[in-house]
């Protein structure tokens, strides 16, 4: 997309930022790059740590004269216009004269009431919080729709790039076999010292030699050496199937599998790799969601938790072409990698807000609860287990998330629904965390998500 029109705007119109959960990770990302972008201010921001608030916004440049503590409405009301706001309770935002809402608590309580406030209030919303959108996406997309505000997913999160690169395809009529992304972290093989890494900032370094063995793709095999070889450093991921559950519920590309494939790959391999059995690949069928492992050597460029899809080859002379030009391309000629390698989170978030507010772009209607994340026990859990989401991929402690079509999991708990809960009863290692396992019955959260079933 030419994005000139928006930068060159002459409707006088400028969104009026507000943020939650404003200060770490995203929300920082965002906050910095905000000053930058024509069109654009920060009203306010709130946190839990409104101190915190003040440190981050001194730290990036912002004039501290400009910035004000609000604890109500009237402070609000009395405050210029031009003031960057801090407050502490999210339901004052949007109380603040604002245009957008960006939501970066991961909360999914605190997320959804807001976003339903502000969508009522006629006041686009920006989801960064996946987890409230693998929960509410649906419903949120319609009140959206019927208040004509925009709710939209966020560029520089992975399923709204890849949901854009997605629709590319659908508006050039390409075929698309499977979407998917690479898992936050590479591993990283050195040829020459036999050393391996990841880039999760653990600092772990192991001698591995045998990785030579299976450095070359020659088949499905070679992803089943590598596996035995890494299996340590693999997992399944709940971030990573929350993302491809949220692209499964606007596309209606459904999982490949309930714990996706994590086959261990070099982004060159892709199109070899997200193709049919009976074409040498892994997929049991197409229309699919997927995550891989991205691996490479040292001295190779990142794949930076991208995004990708494969498509159909369908005209012969004109994949020859292409194929000439360098393209990711199958053995058989018969698929094509796609792929965008990045997303830099709060720096290209101003994109999705000023396609929102000055061009109204963002909602999706269509969006239907098309896949369930869900939880199985990794191990047997007592009856009084709490479950707790925690940790940088929010997890919760012994449950292993699966990503299963609707009509799969009708009677499962939703994954992000289950923080706080108790289980009110033994399950067992291997089975998933169902309605009558835990009480949801006076979440609020869980009346909406149970809306966004009804929904057709």
């Amino acid at each position: 997309m030419d994005y000139t029109n928006l930068i060159n705007n002459t409707t006088g119109k400028t969104s009026k930022v507000g943020i939650i959960g404003a200060t770490r990770g995203y929300g920082y990302t965002l906050l910095a790059q905000i000053p930058k972008v024509k069109h654009m201010d920060l009203r306010v921001i709130c946190s839990r740590h409104p101190e915190e608030c003040l440190e981050v916004l001194k730290e990036i440049g912002y004039d501290e004269d400009q910035i004000i503590f609000c604890e109500g409405k009237p402070e609000i009301e009395q405050a210029p216009k031009e003031a960057i706001l801090i407050v502490s309770d999210y339901r004052l935002v949007m109380e603040c004269g604002i245009t957008a809402l960006v939501e970066c608590t991961g909360n999914t309580a605190v997320s959804s009431d807001a976003a339903l406030a502000a969508l009522r209030a006629g006041v686009n919303v920006y989801m960064v919080s996946k987890e409230t959108d693998s929960v509410c996406g649906p419903l949120l997309n319609q009140v959206a729709a019927e208040h004509g505000a925009v709710y939209a997913l966020v560029n520089g999160d992975q399923p709204r790039n890849l949901l854009d690169l997605y629709s590319w395809a659908m508006l050039l009529g390409l075929e698309v076999v499977a979407a998917g992304k690479s898992s936050e972290y590479d591993f990283v093989w050195d040829r020459e010292t036999g050393e391996f890494t990841c880039t999760d900032g653990s600092g772990v370094v192991e001698k591995i030699p045998q990785m030579q063995d299976c450095w070359y793709y020659n088949g499905v095999e070679t992803l089943d050496q590598r596996r035995s070889i890494l299996e340590k450093y693999t997992g399944v991921i709940s971030a990573d199937l929350c993302e491809m559950n949220l692209v499964s519920n606007i596309t209606g590309l459904v999982p490949s599998s309930p714990f996706l494939s994590y086959p261990v790959a070099k982004t060159s391999e892709l199109a070899n790799i997200f193709i049919p059995e009976e074409d040498g690949g892994i997929l049991k069928k197409t229309g699919v969601v997927d995550v891989f492992y991205n691996l490479r050597g040292k001295d190779e460029a990142s794949f930076c938790g991208g995004e990708f899809i494969i498509v159909k080859c369908e005209n012969e002379k004109m994949w020859e072409i292409l194929k000439s030009k360098g393209h990711v391309m199958s053995k058989n000629d018969k698929y094509a990698c796609i792929y965008y390698p990045y997303h830099y989170m709060g720096l290209e978030t101003p994109i999705s807000i000023l396609l929102g507010d000055l061009m109204g772009i963002g909602t999706h209607p269509e969006c239907r609860q098309v896949s369930v994340l869900a939880g199985v026990a990794e191990r047997d859990l007592p009856k009084g287990t709490q479950l707790m989401v925690q940790g940088h991929h929010h997890a919760i402690d012994g449950l292993i998330p699966e990503l299963l079509e609707r009509t799969s999991g009708q009677d499962l708990a939703p994954f992000y629904l289950l923080n706080g809960t108790t289980l009110l009863r033994d399950v067992k290692k291997g089975d998933p965390i169902t309605l009558e396992d835990v009480d949801l019955a006076g979440l609020e959260t869980y009346k909406l998500y149970a809306q966004g079933l009804d929904i057709k």
